[in-house]
């Protein structure tokens, strides 16, 4: 299969499409998207889908398992996840108790012992947990699900938390993957979104890392923050490609204050605007490829014997909540106050506050807050966007033969669209495919944004948009 190229796009770009493209859309970590969920989808729809996993053809196949530690020391004011900001670590020994219950409820559903062949602890900071703590959490997962030798065992590490001893442990309790939590090096950025780190201590971690045999070493990043520029920026992508992470993540910063209360602490008169963005983004692309990085995709970066760059090259790569992955597009099995579980052709999301979820699991129910069961059209547009966002290629006649359908005649509605990307330069329409160019890797959530019919109609109101009825606001693409 052809591959779209990885080299960077123009130095120029007009400012017109710039203009017309700084718009709001989804990341597509899924699809449909979370803000598509319904209340309508409770706790007895997802007993029901782990209890149907028993017979279905994914019996014999392994999960994927997520974990939220929601708790921080500090707070991050850039941060959007769902986190609770404490320094009463005893309140982690609590949470676990929680754990325990939610993990017996899913294995009484599921009526076995799966397979696991991938484990992501995120957060909040997962670290907030002690070693003994993140053992006993462990020991839970590894007596209701069987790791398989391979399994990817990762977790997200806030670089002030942790020391060399610290990784030392993770090591023996089986994480072979460290994702760190970098964002800027530059001290202004840094104090400006209430996060301090040196590039030093940050160096020194990823020397012991390296020494304890860990598989992948992540680091995270992110452009559009305050008092980042372009120059600035790309002093951050020299140090970091310095360092030699195995893979990068970088992420365009969502402004969103209305949904994210630390975020009102930003001046957003420090914030950049979309065009200083757009050059962060074509910097990084241009310095994390001179120093040998392949681009996977919208927001990650490996070294080409990465397994990541090889399931790139290969036509092997997905897309999960977590960014892309190698895996396959398993069942994910998610645990914690916030997390999003897929089961089959159901999405679950847990409560999102300590005291809901608490309540619910003391009832004995699955603490779901709500969800979707996905039609066929759903499956059809998640197979479509999917297939642009991981190998920037959809292939007509295959896809025709695997969705029995007519591509032209289905996607009717979408075919202007698609040809008004065709002429901006983003997508090359070619006999039989349709083919992401270079400068499309830009704009690749605009383009995956043509197929996505949730777009076209009203949201309902939600915890996201208020209580009234109005569109949910996305980050914005750039």
């Amino acid at each position: 299969m052809k591959q779209p190229s990885t080299s960077p796009a123009p130095d120029f770009i007009d400012d017109e499409l710039l203009r017309r493209f700084d718009v709001a859309g989804p990341r597509y970590t899924s699809y449909p998207t979370a803000d598509r969920f319904s209340e309508l989808f409770g706790a007895e729809s997802l007993r029901h889908s782990l209890v149907q996993r028993r017979s279905g053809p994914q019996a014999a196949q392994p999960v994927s398992l997520y974990v939220h530690i929601p708790f921080c020391e500090s707070i991050c004011y850039y941060c959007a996840c769902n986190k609770v900001i404490t320094r009463h670590h005893e309140r982690a020994a609590a949470y676990l108790d929680l754990l325990d219950i939610e993990l017996g409820l899913v294995a009484a559903a599921l009526g076995s012992t799966p397979e696991a062949s991938q484990l992501h602890l995120g957060g909040g900071s997962p670290t907030f947990l002690s070693d003994d703590e993140l053992a006993r959490l462990m020991q839970a997962l590894r007596q209701r699900f069987q790791f398989r030798a391979d399994a990817e065992i990762s977790i997200e590490v806030d670089p002030r938390t942790v020391d060399a001893n610290r990784l030392a442990r993770l090591r023996e309790l089986g994480f072979n993957r460290l994702s760190f939590g970098i964002q800027d090096f530059d001290p202004r950025v840094q104090r400006a979104v209430h996060r301090e780190q040196s590039l030093e201590s940050v160096a020194a971690l990823m020397v012991s890392a390296r020494a304890l045999g860990f598989q992948s070493i992540n680091a995270d990043l992110i452009y559009g923050l305050p008092m980042q520029s372009p120059e600035s920026f790309a002093t951050t992508v020299q140090q970091v490609a310095a360092l030699r992470p195995d893979r990068i993540a970088l992420y365009g910063y969502a402004h969103l204050p209305h949904r994210f209360k630390p975020q009102r602490r930003i001046d957003e008169t420090t914030l950049p605007p979309a065009e200083s963005k757009l050059r962060m983004l074509s910097g990084a692309i241009s310095g994390f490829l001179s120093e040998g990085y392949s681009y996977i995709g919208m927001d990650h970066f490996a070294l080409p014997d990465d397994p990541l760059a090889v399931a790139k090259r290969a036509g092997r790569l997905h897309r999960n909540f977590q960014g892309y992955s190698t895996q396959p597009d398993r069942d994910l099995i998610a645990l914690g106050v916030s997390a999003i579980a897929r089961v089959g052709a159901h999405y679950a999301q847990n409560l999102k506050t300590l005291d809901a979820y608490e309540a619910a699991l003391r009832a004995g129910r699955l603490p779901v807050e709500r969800g979707l069961t996905l039609d066929r059209d759903d499956l059809i547009r998640q197979a479509a966007i999917m297939a642009l966002m991981c190998q920037g290629r959809l292939d007509i006649p295959a896809f025709e033969q695997i969705h029995h359908v007519d591509f032209d005649q289905y996607f009717a509605a979408e075919q202007p669209r698609l040809r008004q990307l065709a002429n901006d330069g983003l997508v090359a329409l070619v006999p039989g495919a349709i083919q992401v160019t270079p400068l499309g890797w830009y704009f690749v959530r605009a383009v995956a944004m043509v197929f996505d019919r949730y777009l076209r109609r009203p949201v309902s109101a939600s915890p996201e948009a208020g209580e009234r009825a109005e569109p949910v606001r996305f980050s914005r693409i750039l």
